[in-house]
Order: C-alpha cells, then sequence, then structure tokens
C-alpha cells in the first residue's frame, strides 16, 4: 500500500503572495480608507484639487477634484481599494456626479465596520443592519421630496438650484452663475430625452472661462478643403470612415520593379483612375458635403472641388459619431449601393473664426436639440478641469429632468423628520443584536467634517440656506 504524502502542495504560481484571516481582512480594510482618505480633501465647496503627475516619455499633467478622475488615474495594487476605485467609476458612468462621495461613504463604513468586527460581530450581521437602516431612511426621504415637473418656472428654478449646487465644489464655482445658466439651457434643448451625445464640448484656448457660450448648432474642430465651397445650404451630407489615398500593395517587404519611367507613369494613372472610380461611386448618393474620418489627400480633393463638393478630412472619431447623430445620418465605409446608405442633413454649413481658430458650424440640424458648448480658458489644465465639471452638471441634470423630484439638503426643515424617523427606528430595536450596527451611520455622518457641509443621515451637501438642492 503506497504511503501517502504529508507535503503541501503549493496551487500558487511562484513569486504569488497569499494572506489569511486576519492579516487579510486588516489588509483589505486599510486598503480601502486609505483610498477614502485620498480623496477627501476634494470633498464639498473647500475641497482642494489634486496635482496627478504621469511619468514615462509622455509625462502628461493633471489638476483635478473629480474623484473618478482621480482614482482612474492612480495605481492600485489592494483588492479593496480597486473594488472602491471600481464604484467610483460606475457612479461616473451611470449618475455623473457624486464620485467622491460614494468612495468617502463606503470607507468611512468601512472604517466603522472594522471596530464591529473587532467586536466578534459578524459581517453578515453588519451588512443587514446597514441594509435595514437604509429603509426608513428611504421612505423618509421619498416621502419629504417635492416634484415641480409640472410647473415650468419653479421646475426651471430646481435647475439652477441643483446645477448651482453641483459646480459650488467644482472650478466653475467663481463662474457658477453663468455656467449654471449655460447648463441648464443645453439640458432644456434635449426636450427631457436626457441624450447627452447631442450636446458636444469643444475646449479653445484663450480668453477666460467667462467667455464660454453655448451655441445652437453643431461645430466641428476642422478645416474646409482647398478650392471648394465655404458656405452650403440645404446640405446633404455623406459621413464615411473610408480610405482616399491611392491604392498601394500593403504587403510589408514588397517591391514592385519596372523597365522604364514609362511603366511608372502607367502605375500612377491607374491608380488615379481607381481613386476616380470611388469619387465617383460618392457622387452617385446626391451630396454637396462628404465628411471623412480618415485622410482626403489631394487628388480626390481635387476631384471633389471640381464638382462643388465641401470635402472635409481627418475629422476625429468623437466629432464624427456625434455629427452623425445630430444630423441624423450613419457612418458608410462602401458606397455601391446608395439607396441603402442614409444620408445627414441640415439647414446651413459655414466657416466660422472662434479667436484665432477656424472651425465649421452646422446650423438647423435634423436633431433639433443639438447645440455645442464652447469652453475658452487660459491652459489645457483649466480647460480638461473645465469639462469634467460642466459634464458633472450636465450629468445631474438629465437625471432630474427625468425623474424632476427634489429634496432640499443638509439641515433644511423638510430633511428634519428624517433624522426623527431614523432616531425612533432605533430606539424601537435597541433590543436587537443589529441596533449596534444602526447605530453607526449616524455616527459616519461625520466625515464630511471641514467641508461646510451640514451632515444628515447618510446624506451631506451644502447648506440649503442658500436654497441649494440635492436630487434623490
Amino acid at each position: 500500500m503506497a504511503s501517502l504524502s504529508l507535503t503541501p502542495v503549493n496551487i500558487f504560481k511562484a513569486g504569488a503572495d497569499e494572506e489569511r484571516a486576519e492579516t487579510a481582512r486588516l489588509s483589505s480594510f486599510i486598503g480601502a480608507i486609505a483610498i477614502g482618505d485620498l480623496v477627501k480633501s476634494t470633498l464639498g465647496p473647500k475641497g482642494m484639487d489634486k496635482i496627478l503627475l504621469s511619468s514615462g516619455r509622455d509625462a502628461s499633467l493633471m489638476v483635478t477634484n473629480d474623484g473618478a478622475a482621480i482614482l482612474k488615474n492612480i495605481g492600485v495594487d489592494n483588492p479593496a481599494a480597486k473594488v472602491l476605485a471600481d464604484m467610483s467609476r460606475v457612479q461616473d458612468d451611470e449618475v455623473g456626479d457624486g464620485t467622491t462621495s460614494v468612495t468617502v461613504l463606503a470607507a468611512e463604513l468601512l472604517r466603522e465596520a472594522e471596530s464591529l468586527i473587532a467586536k466578534k460581530i459578524h459581517p453578515q450581521t453588519i451588512i443587514a443592519g446597514w441594509r435595514e437602516a437604509t429603509k426608513p431612511a428611504r421612505e423618509a426621504l421619498l416621502s419629504s421630496a417635492v416634484d415641480h415637473g409640472s410647473d415650468e418656472v419653479k421646475f426651471r428654478q430646481d435647475l439652477m438650484n441643483i446645477a448651482g449646487t453641483t459646480l459650488s465644489s467644482k472650478l466653475l464655482t467663481h463662474h457658477k452663475d453663468h455656467f449654471t445658466k449655460l447648463a441648464v439651457e443645453a439640458v432644456l434643448r434635449l426636450k427631457g430625452s436626457g441624450n447627452l451625445e447631442a450636446i458636444h464640448i469643444i475646449k479653445k484656448l484663450g480668453g477666460s472661462l467667462a467667455d464660454s457660450y453655448l451655441d445652437e448648432g453643431f461645430l466641428l474642430d476642422k478645416k474646409i478643403g482647398v478650392n471648394q465651397p465655404k458656405r452650403i445650404e440645404n446640405a446633404k451630407i455623406l459621413i464615411a470612415n473610408t480610405g482616399m489615398d491611392t491604392d498601394k500593395i500593403k504587403i510589408f517587404g514588397s517591391r514592385v520593379r519596372v523597365d522604364s519611367t514609362a511603366k511608372v507613369a502607367e502605375i500612377e494613372h491607374a491608380e488615379k483612375e481607381k481613386m476616380k472610380e470611388k469619387v465617383e461611386r460618392i457622387l452617385k448618393h446626391g451630396i454637396n458635403c462628404f465628411i471623412n474620418r480618415q485622410l482626403i489627400y489631394n487628388y480626390p480633393e481635387q476631384l471633389f472641388g471640381a464638382a462643388g463638393v465641401m470635402a472635409i478630412e481627418h475629422a476625429d472619431f468623437a466629432g464624427v459619431e456625434c455629427l452623425a447623430l445630430v444630423t441624423c445620418g450613419e457612418i458608410a465605409s462602401t458606397f455601391d449601393h446608395p439607396e441603402l446608405v442614409k444620408l445627414g442633413s441640415c439647414k446651413l454649413i459655414e466657416e466660422v473664426m472662434i479667436g484665432e481658430d477656424k472651425l465649421i458650424h452646422f446650423s438647423g440640424v435634423a436633431l433639433g436639440e443639438a447645440c455645442t458648448v464652447v469652453l475658452c480658458g487660459a491652459t489645457q489644465q483649466i480647460l480638461d478641469e473645465a469639462e469634467r465639471s460642466l459634464h458633472d452638471a450636465l450629468c445631474v441634470l438629465a437625471q432630474t429632468v427625468k425623474d424632476s423630484r427634489t429634496v432640499y439638503g443638509g439641515d433644511h426643515h423638510a430633511v428634519t423628520p428624517v433624522c426623527v424617523i431614523f432616531l425612533s427606528f432605533l430606539k424601537e430595536q435597541l433590543g436587537n443584536t443589529r441596533a449596534i450596527v444602526y447605530l453607526f451611520p449616524t455616527k459616519g455622518s461625520h466625515l464630511y467634517s471641514g467641508t461646510k457641509a451640514q451632515p444628515c443621515l447618510l446624506l451631506s451637501y451644502q447648506s440649503p440656506r442658500n436654497q441649494n438642492f440635492f436630487r434623490i
């Protein structure tokens, strides 16, 4: 009978680390709490910015107080810290704002959970206690909510207050009134659709943030080709992603040998004829504007100019996608069946000057709610942070348009019943073991100390004495 070996078998790869029991638990708590402490100083109207400098050959500089942007650009190895970073990213994708708040709140709850674990309370008991404690708080908040969706004047004022509250902790707080009005007008143009892709943001160096404005139309940061019309009315637009250079043999190391210069001329003539045929297939669509994501070389550009068609080359992918959306067209890559291609349309295309740059302006687009926000600023870092701040405000307003219920934040009298109901619920449950767990969220409300925000249960925002709002 063969003897069984008692030697332990290593199932991990070479160099892998293993943590168990208290060591693993402590490592997770420390990592998650460290992430919360990292972004806590950026929270609220008195929050500070972080300076992020990447290393390597293409080093870049970022100055921001956006929690999602900070956590996205730092290296995180701890598993629990990665969970909080991913949670902030999902909050940014789904809601657009509150990325720092959810991270700090989760980190503080874990900080309190660490002390509960030390008292030998099971983790599932802690989780169950927190879930039950949120139910009466949510019900009280819903009962205190006010809905002004049916009153256009009051609802617009609600949107102004919400945008102002969102921007009070951002870079744009010094121009809050200007950007609040700009953001509200842009979102109201969407007519309740909430499709933020119809709002295009362009950043231009020069001037101050106060010079930023909202343009009713679509601006493409490109130039019109040489010897082509600079203004077109009732435009029919073909948006494409295709190569407009002469077809070469795209095999690495391949060569074509000829025995005379006449043969070279024949090859060049064949290439031109092939490109001419492609341009003719494009013109059969009955268009007067052709926009391509890739380059348009000299010969096809010359052919488009001779046909009186405006050709715009090398439009960035995000701009092409947005342009296809607002003109109600489709991006084409083949042109053999014109009847299957959906063309875009607009009333006027013209070249305009913004600062020292020339841009292409599309007005009267098929999607009437489309608009463009032109951001002006002294440095690229200011423009990038202004874009992130404005994006947060637009996302919150779009969510509010979908669900028009609002509730005052901070220590407003409308929120006071929430605390009363929550504490009375605790009093009734004192005989339960989970009552200890219930008490910790109220203690965690002090996590906003130093940000000039009034604590209220798990929700804390700027004091509503300025009539600022918090959206449910």
